[in-house]
């Protein structure tokens, strides 16, 4: 991958009972990244991920963080939000984050310095002395990603980390993500939110009926891909036919069209332009959302 690697899960099983929920994955996770986990409803992402926090342990294979066996003391360089999240609704919320705050290893001062430093930050200083109870949904999931990232882990895994947030919220905790990213720290991200994946994943794996059927950079992945479709724009509603291309779909004036890969692209183009004035024209590069679907279908 060319990467210094993070992260590498080898050929990890698990079972629970003749349930196959891990099947021979393999992961690489490159440092300073943002690696997205994708997959269906039951492809065996959780349990990926309960796997790396050491919450249960695989059948079989072996997972390294940072060239060494997976092991207890790796514990405290790794950040986890799950999605279902848990705070005790009674406590205060200062208190709480705290607690939780000295439950991962800090002092009781570092751990006040960073987290007045975190609550200041996303401007939720007001709601130190407030009940947990008392907080939204979205409030409970701001407490919760301070709580992930105070340590500083080296790894962060966030499962839905926007779940819950309106889209105000949801951009301040991206761009958190991405400073995160940016400072150093290594994060797994997994979601179904395609739209997510595309705007600050780095790095995607795709897991489905327990195994890894694609993993890589973005970049390379979208390049595996890659077709010879094309939109184009057109100051008409009509597109004459030729050999030269296929015509897929048309909206009013804007057609897509695929050029067979041994024809020239030139050509095509040229013999529209002969027949139409072109207003625009773009290659039409797959999406993650449709990488995703075509990917599970043809597995």
């Amino acid at each position: 991958m060319g990467d210094e690697i993070l992260l590498s899960v080898e050929d990890v099983e698990k079972k629970y009972g003749d349930y196959v929920a891990l099947d021979k994955v393999n992961i690489s996770v490159p440092k300073s990244s943002i690696y997205g986990l994708l997959g269906p409803n039951g492809a065996g992402k959780t349990t990926l991920m309960r796997i790396i926090n050491q919450i249960t342990a695989p059948d079989k294979g072996r997972i390294l963080f940072n060239n060494e066996l997976l092991s207890k003391h790796h514990i405290k360089q790794i950040g986890y939000l799950p999605e279902e999240r848990g705070l005790y609704k009674k406590m205060k919320v200062g208190e709480q984050a705290l607690y939780l705050a000295q439950l991962k290893g800090m002092r009781y001062n570092e751990a006040i310095s960073k987290l007045k430093y975190w609550f200041e930050k996303l401007e939720i200083i007001h709601w130190w002395s407030k009940k947990v109870e008392e907080l939204s949904k979205g409030m409970a999931q701001k407490i919760q990603f301070v709580v992930t990232v105070i340590h500083n882990p080296k790894l962060l895994i966030f499962d839905e980390p926007f779940s819950g947030f309106d889209p105000i919220n949801a951009s301040i905790i991206r761009k958190e993500i991405l400073s995160l990213r940016d400072n150093g720290t290594t994060i797994i991200f997994s979601t179904h939110r395609m739209e997510s994946v595309e705007e600050i994943c780095d790095h995607i794996a795709l897991i489905n009926n327990s195994k890894t059927i694609l993993e890589g950079s973005v970049s390379q992945i979208k390049n595996d891909f890659k077709s010879n479709t094309f939109e184009i724009e057109l100051n008409t509603d009509s597109l004459d036919f030729s050999e030269k291309f296929n015509i897929i779909s048309s909206t009013n004036n804007i057609f897509k069209i695929d050029i067979p890969t041994n024809s020239n692209i030139r050509e095509a183009l040229n013999f529209i332009n002969s027949k139409h004035e072109i207003l625009s024209f773009k290659k039409d590069e797959a999406s993650i959302e449709e990488i995703f679907i075509k990917s599970v279908k043809n597995e």
